[in-house]
């Protein structure tokens, strides 16, 4: 099967496929397939290589950093192609802003309502990145129809109020503005939770991470726009080591490190370069050298995006991943004496198998979950 690369409805194949990447990333770690590499006990260079798969613990980056943002990127070129699709149809800037903001509603509800299954009990909590997706779509949406040059300005501005709300706002016991639990986005936890992460996330990660958003409008934008495939690419690329090498220097520099879990100034640059650098490349490879034979394996995942991670987040960890380690590793343990790393390992990869599987259904049936 093939997925055209030709654009209908102002679609762009290479933004599904790394939307479909990166939803293939998560339900990977949802079904536990890293955690079950590591626990294989891999010899350098493949520990490193499996590492890479893990937030990094404070002060630095990672693959694995560069997720949330990709995922925040990708409803920002999304939500842009929607709004230009809706304007040809002669739907104003007003009327779908009320779909923005119904739409950011239902994520953020979402989004609470995760931390609740994740508890089992009732929770406040604003953690999760389908809460801040509500945030960052809507900041996004009503500078949406303003120029290039002021919403990338208005993006830098984030960043630079995050920058000064870290070092200026010295609450007792929170005055260390790089210190995990004693920062000002931890201070804000004890305001709207009563409660601080105990992992070190910070729920204002909203304000500086809708630079991502606003960044996947303007590619979104870009990508649309009947300008030459060269000139795209090229725009691209420096854009994205323009990124890196600004957040990059300012954590070298000691100015401001890479934290991903306070999403830092130069947390934002550098993941943002990086995710940029990826889309530059599908685009080239996708859509302007027609690589598409085996596009639709991403794109089944894509299409569904938000279903597939309110599915696995819930369904998906809470009831199938065990339920096929019965079947799949458990049975290979009983009958066979397979060491329990790789039978969950096996287990793990089959539980990926059946919900990539899920999706590719839902593709094949024409059935798209919007919010």
């Amino acid at each position: 099967m093939t997925v055209t690369s030709k654009r209908t409805d102002g679609r762009v194949l290479s933004l599904d496929v790394l939307r479909g990447l990166i939803m293939l990333l998560l339900c990977a770690e949802s079904c536990a397939v890293y955690v079950a590499l590591s626990k294989l006990q891999p010899v350098q260079p493949f520990a490193g290589m499996v590492n890479q798969f893990f937030h990094h613990p404070w002060h630095g980056l990672r693959f694995w950093d560069l997720v949330q943002p990709a995922f925040m990127f990708m409803a920002g070129a999304a939500m842009y192609i929607s709004y230009s699709r809706k304007l040809a149809k002669g739907i104003s800037w007003s009327s779908n802003f009320r779909h923005v903001l119904w739409r950011s509603a239902k994520l953020f509800i979402c989004g609470v309502a995760l931390h609740c299954a994740y508890q089992g009990e009732l929770v406040w909590e604003l953690w999760n990145v389908l809460t801040q997706l509500a945030f960052t779509t809507v900041v996004a949406y009503l500078i949406i129809k303003a120029p290039f040059v002021w919403q990338l300005l208005f993006s830098i501005a984030l960043l630079l109020v995050t920058e000064l709300l870290y070092r200026m706002v010295l609450v007792p016991g929170f005055d260390q503005p790089f210190v995990e639990s004693h920062n000002f986005g931890s201070y804000m936890d004890t305001l709207l939770m009563g409660k601080i992460n105990s992992d070190g996330w910070v729920a204002i990660n909203a304000v500086p991470t809708a630079a991502h958003t606003i960044w996947g409008v303007l590619t979104g934008k870009l990508l649309v726009s009947a300008r030459p495939a060269e000139f795209k690419i090229r725009l691209l690329m420096i854009s994205g080591v323009l990124a890196l090498l600004a957040g990059f220097s300012l954590d070298l520099a000691g100015v401001t490190p890479i934290i991903k879990r306070i999403s830092t100034s130069s947390f934002v640059l550098a993941s943002g370069g990086w995710v940029l650098l990826m889309q530059a490349f599908i685009y080239w490879l996708v859509d302007v050298k027609q690589n598409v034979k085996y596009a639709w394996f991403f794109s089944v995942m894509g299409m569904n995006a938000i279903f597939i991670y309110l599915f696995f987040e819930t369904v998906g960890m809470q009831w199938v991943n065990g339920t096929v380690h019965i079947f799949t590793g458990g049975l290979l343990q009983t009958f066979f004496d397979t060491p329990s790393t790789v039978a969950a390992l096996i287990s793990a990869l089959a539980a990926l198998a059946l919900e990539w599987g899920l999706c590719y259904w839902l593709y094949k049936q024409k059935i798209f979950f919007k919010l």
